[in-house]
């Protein structure tokens, strides 16, 4: 049983610089009332904090630790780059390179911007959807999280579409409503949004498949019908891929769906564990952005080398071994053998997952959207996930996260979270 009294201390001496002592929210452990986790070093599938604990890592910082914490290769992409300078504030060849990897791997990207983080990428492509159209009004949908944008932080109330209103202050009431949020998967839904606005709709966004409520694929003809009205209407279609994007297969959603949207907005993986983010699309949309169009986009650190060095790296080990098969396999035989004790147990457990992406709810249906999700049983994800902290296993702190597997995750890890999921039923949650 893990003990914590370094990170207990970290904390709270973390609170008093930084607001609830953490630089992300989710990383204070509030939804697991429990204290977070600091750690000092990482490797293959293991993470360790400062107790010198070790955890079976299943979080992968979110998403870009597909091949694994510390690979040698990209190491040694950053080392080489880190010798010849960590920033310019200039164009470098690593960023056409990197630009071309990620266009031969996503079809629908004919031209891309980097900046650097998934909000910047989802801000600066609802700004580019407004300009190319001269539209204004913008649909996303229930549990999808495009950053904190003021203008796509907004849900609906009670699963029926609706004007927005901001989920946080700050955020001025005229800008949210702007916004229209509907339930996620629900047909019927969009529909009635889409009929009222659409004359002044520049854009829907969506995850195509849902990282922030869990995990929670989007139907193939709800997304096929998003894409044939914003095609009737001429707005735009915009797939927020950060999480996705080159995670669930080298093309991301849109590869599994067959689906080529008019913009794709990308991050995680293409920095290859370094803050990045871009967004990318048809070409007549992307000459809109300055210096070619009037729409306005711009950043010190877009493109930053080290970044650049990195991503480009990772995305050439993808391309290399297409590990997206043997990563589904993998998350697959974790999530069995981990159902098949909770069914022992009598507790509702369901769980899905595509190319070592993947989530688990306690619940005896898969959620469809936001509302399953939230409906899920707080108290037993609560009681489960601090358990499993304490026994070296690291998944996400909030049944609203995904979770990842990587490379590295071999049969012993698998077997031996199964195996210490079997000890905590044992003592039960």
């Amino acid at each position: 049983m893990n003990k914590i009294k370094n990170s207990i201390k970290l904390f709270e001496e973390a609170k008093l610089h930084m607001p609830g002592g953490v630089n992300s929210p989710v990383r204070a452990f509030k939804n697991i009332d429990g204290n977070p986790i600091f750690f000092k070093k990482a490797k293959g599938a293991y993470v360790f904090d400062a107790d010198n604990n070790k955890y079976i890592d299943y979080i992968g910082s979110w998403g870009p630790m597909i091949m694994g914490h510390s690979n040698q290769q990209i190491i040694n992409s950053i080392s080489k780059q880190l010798q010849l300078g960590t920033s310019y504030g200039a164009p470098t060849s690593l960023e056409s390179k990197t630009a071309e990897l990620i266009k031969h791997c996503v079809p629908s990207i004919e031209k891309i911007r980097m900046v650097n983080s998934g909000t910047e990428a989802t801000m600066s492509a609802i700004r580019l959807a407004r300009g190319f159209t001269n539209r204004n009004k913008i649909i996303k949908f229930d549990g999808c999280y495009h950053g904190h944008v003021d203008s796509l932080l907004i849900k609906a109330g009670s699963g029926v579409s609706t004007f927005g209103l901001p989920d946080s202050p700050g955020i001025p009431s005229q800008l949210a409503k702007q916004t229209i949020s509907c339930e996620f998967n629900n047909k019927e839904a969009f529909l009635d949004a889409f009929e009222k606005v659409k004359d002044d709709l520049a854009a829907v966004i969506i995850e195509p498949i849902a990282g922030n409520m869990g995990f929670v694929p989007g139907d193939k003809s709800f997304l096929k019908l998003l894409r044939k009205k914003t095609r009737e209407n001429k707005s735009l279609l915009i797939f927020d891929e950060v999480m996705t994007g080159f995670r669930v297969s080298l093309g991301g959603a849109q590869e599994i769906y067959k689906i080529k949207p008019d913009i794709t907005t990308l991050g995680k993986v293409i920095g290859g564990g370094l803050p990045v983010g871009a967004f990318g699309g048809r070409e007549d949309i992307m000459d809109y952005l300055a210096p070619n169009g009037p729409v306005y986009q711009a950043g010190t650190l877009s493109g930053n080398p080290l970044a650049m060095a990195a991503g480009y790296s990772l995305i050439k080990l993808l391309i290399k071994k297409n590990p997206y098969k043997s990563l589904e396999d993998k998350a697959s035989n974790l999530l069995d053998g981990m159902s098949e004790l909770f069914k022992i147990n009598e507790i509702p457990f369901c769980t899905n997952q595509i190319g070592g992406m993947f989530g688990f709810f306690f619940s005896n249906k898969l959620p469809k959207n936001l509302n399953d999700v939230t409906k899920s049983n707080d108290n037993h994800f609560k009681k489960f996930l601090n358990s499993a902290i304490r026994n070296g296993i690291y998944f996400a702190p909030s049944k609203f996260e995904a979770g990842f597997i990587s490379t590295k995750h071999t049969n012993k890890e698998i077997n031996n979270t199964i195996r210490i999921v079997k000890k905590i039923l044992k003592e039960g949650i």
